[in-house]
C-alpha cells in the first residue's frame, strides 16, 4: 500500500542551519499493516509524515501510494487517499462550523466521484454521520447542529478521527494523536483508532513516544534515529520483544542509547 524509495530530505542545505532531516529512508507497508513508530524528538518522524502527505518534496527518492507515484503529487491532490491526525486536537477541524458541517467537509473532499467536492450532502449521508458519531458513545449524534469549538480536547480528536475515516482512506497517518489528552480520555481515543483500524482493514501509521503501546499496538514497530529507520520489527521477534530489549536493539542498530525523556519515562508507566 505505501512505499518509501530511497527518500531523502535536507531543510536549509548549505546554510549553518542545515538538517538532513531524511537519509535514505526506505519503507514498505503492505495493506492492512499497522506500524508504531519511536524515536528522540529531530529523528525524522514528522517529516517523515510530511513527505508522504506531500507537504514538500523529497530531494531525492520515491513515494508510491496503492500503486501510483505521488511524489510530485500535490497535498491537496493526496489529502483524499490519506487520513492524518495531529499532537493538536485544535487541527483537523474548522472551530466555528458545526459537527455536522465539519463532518460534510471531509465525507467530500474524500469522495471518490470526481465532482464529489461540489456536491451537497443528502439526508441519508446524515444519518449516516449520525451512525457514525453514535460509535464514538460520547453523545456528539445528538450535538450535530453545535460549534466544534465547544467540544472538549476529547471529543474534538475523536471527531477528527472520525473525519479521517468517514471514506476509508488508503493510509492512515497518527502523529502523536493522544498525546496531548489527559490519561483516561487517551485511552479512549486510542480504543477507538484501533476499533476502527481493525474494522476497516486500515493501513496505518502512528507515531508514539510510549514504548508499551509501540509494541503492543499494530504489528510493527519501526525505530528512527538521525533521519533513518534503524529498526523494523515484526511477527514473532516483535511479539516475544520486550521494552528493554527494543532500547537495546535500538543501541546496537544507532550507535547510540536512546536519551529521550519522555519516551525512557514511559517505560515504567504501564508498571505504576
Amino acid at each position: 500500500m505505501l512505499e518509501l524509495q530511497n527518500v531523502y530530505k535536507t531543510f536549509n542545505a548549505g546554510t549553518v542551519n542545515e538538517k538532513k532531516a531524511l537519509q535514505g529512508v526506505n519503507l514498505s507497508l503492505a495493506d492492512g499493516d499497522f506500524a508504531t513508530i519511536v524515536g528522540s524528538n529531530g529523528a525524522g518522524k514528522s517529516t517523515l509524515f510530511n513527505a508522504i502527505t506531500g507537504a514538500f518534496i523529497p530531494d531525492e527518492g520515491s513515494v508510491i501510494l496503492g500503486g501510483e507515484d505521488i511524489t510530485f503529487v500535490p497535498e491537496y491532490r493526496r489529502s483524499s487517499a490519506i487520513g492524518h491526525l495531529f499532537q493538536d486536537p485544535l487541527k483537523g477541524t474548522a472551530p466555528h462550523m458545526t459537527i455536522e458541517e465539519n463532518l460534510a467537509l471531509a465525507y467530500l473532499r474524500a469522495g471518490r466521484s470526481k465532482n464529489a467536492v461540489f456536491s451537497r450532502i443528502s439526508g441519508k449521508d446524515k444519518a449516516y454521520f449520525r451512525e457514525r458519531l453514535a460509535l464514538l458513545e460520547m453523545g456528539l449524534e445528538d450535538r450535530m447542529k453545535q460549534p466544534v469549538g465547544l467540544l472538549s480536547g476529547g471529543q474534538r480528536q475523536a471527531l477528527t478521527l472520525l473525519m479521517a475515516t468517514l471514506v476509508t482512506p488508503k493510509l492512515l497517518l497518527l502523529d502523536e494523536h493522544t498525546a496531548a489528552l489527559d490519561p483516561a480520555t487517551a485511552d479512549k481515543v486510542l480504543a477507538l483508532t484501533k476499533k476502527i483500524v481493525g474494522e476497516e482493514h486500515i493501513t496505518c501509521l502512528m507515531v508514539t513516544h510510549n514504548m508499551h503501546q509501540a509494541l503492543e499496538l499494530g504489528n510493527r514497530t519501526l525505530m528512527m534515529d538521525a533521519g533513518r529507520i534503524v529498526l523494523d520489527v515484526a511477527g514473532g521477534e516483535r511479539a516475544a520483544m520486550t521494552v528493554d530489549g527494543l532500547l537495546q536493539r535500538f543501541q546496537e542498530n544507532a550507535g547510540q542509547a536512546l536519551d529521550n525523556d519522555r519516551i525512557l519515562l514511559s517505560k515504567v508507566e504501564k508498571k505504576n
